[in-house]
């Protein structure tokens, strides 16, 4: 029997969704009877990873901001509080056997040398809203947290997704902390000013869940010129598997696999496969009703490997991400 691939997702938002009332200790079909979210087709709970063969996640710290249409946080002390509460359910999680903290290139190499060990989880904090000020990040960092996206829309330190703008001077001075704590920078949501005055600046950049901008318009993906800024670091880049992020539809509309595949080639043509990777962002503001066709739920996420020369599955589906975690975490 051939044995699956290490599988190893860079962007999964599951305390975020357990601060929704999520319960992701159950299965899918347990979530789905009982889900309160509504108009989401829930795809991600613990069992249901497992069954993927999913063994470490990038799992994010993602405070949400208010907005016209739902509540949220509106100053850096309701940011940090959102930050915090999920944080204490990581350390639940931990607690009950369902994942392990991974502070370290070594814990990660230990842990993917136990198959039976819960799912890994490295801490990645989705918008730096939650940091008070440059000088805060060392408790962070004393957290767990390893990554640091400085934008999702506009943060106090960052042009964002659709909220264009350059690194703000508090943002320049966070990126810097980061340079000296080696705390890598997600680009994934950074608009094109704020990523080249991280560039400039020079810290470890990945990008855990972004899709080409060759393919998809709009900045919240990234151009060619960016996608090799990455890869020049030493990065990876994740795929995200939401069909608008993949190609130009609406919200009804399942793109089929090949458009995953397509993002993937295009990148591998730019940088290489040893890039690529996978940032699933599964339950990430969507469900199974805006996933490609033929992922349903997460069991499904391997199923984009069949899509992809033979050769570079093990690698996009969790290799790179080993490789670039036991070498810079």
């Amino acid at each position: 029997m051939t044995r699956p691939p290490l599988l190893i997702d860079g962007h999964l938002d599951l305390a975020y969704n357990a601060g929704l009332g999520r319960e992701l200790t159950g299965s899918v079909e347990q979530l789905r009877a009982a889900d309160p979210v509504s108009g989401q087709v829930a795809t991600t709970t613990f069992p249901e990873m497992a069954a993927a063969g999913l063994r470490l996640c990038l799992g994010t710290l993602f405070a949400a901001p208010r907005t016209p249409d739902a509540d949220g946080y509106t100053d850096a002390a309701g940011a940090r509080a959102q930050a915090l509460a999920q944080l204490d359910q990581y350390h639940r999680w931990e607690d009950a056997g369902h994942v392990r903290l991974l502070r370290s290139r070594g814990d990660v190499a230990v842990h993917l040398e136990q198959p039976d060990a819960p799912l890994g989880v490295v801490l990645l904090m989705e918008g730096a809203d939650p940091i008070r000020t440059p000088d805060d990040l060392p408790f962070w960092v004393d957290q767990g947290v390893r990554l640091i996206g400085p934008a999702w829309g506009r943060t106090r330190y960052s042009g964002g997704t659709d909220a264009p703008g350059p690194l703000t001077p508090e943002g320049r001075d966070l990126v810097t902390a980061m340079r000296e704590l080696s705390v890598t920078v997600d680009a994934s949501h950074l608009d094109d000013a704020a990523f080249w005055d991280v560039a400039e600046i020079g810290p470890r950049v990945i990008a855990s869940h972004s899709n080409a901008r060759a393919l998809i318009p709009g900045n919240r993906h990234l151009t060619d010129d960016m996608a090799r800024a990455v890869a020049q670091s030493g990065g990876v880049i994740g795929l995200v598997y939401l069909s608008r992020f993949l190609r130009p539809v609406t919200d009804d509309v399942r793109v089929p696999l090949e458009a995953l595949a397509e993002h993937a080639r295009h990148y591998a043509a730019l940088v290489g496969w040893e890039h690529v990777a996978l940032g699933t962002d599964m339950d990430g503001g969507f469900g199974a009703e805006k996933t490609p066709e033929g992922i349903g739920r997460y069991a499904d996420v391997p199923r984009v490997l069949t899509v992809l020369p033979e050769d570079v599955r093990a690698d996009v589906a969790g290799g790179n991400w080993a490789r670039w975690l036991t070498t810079h975490l």
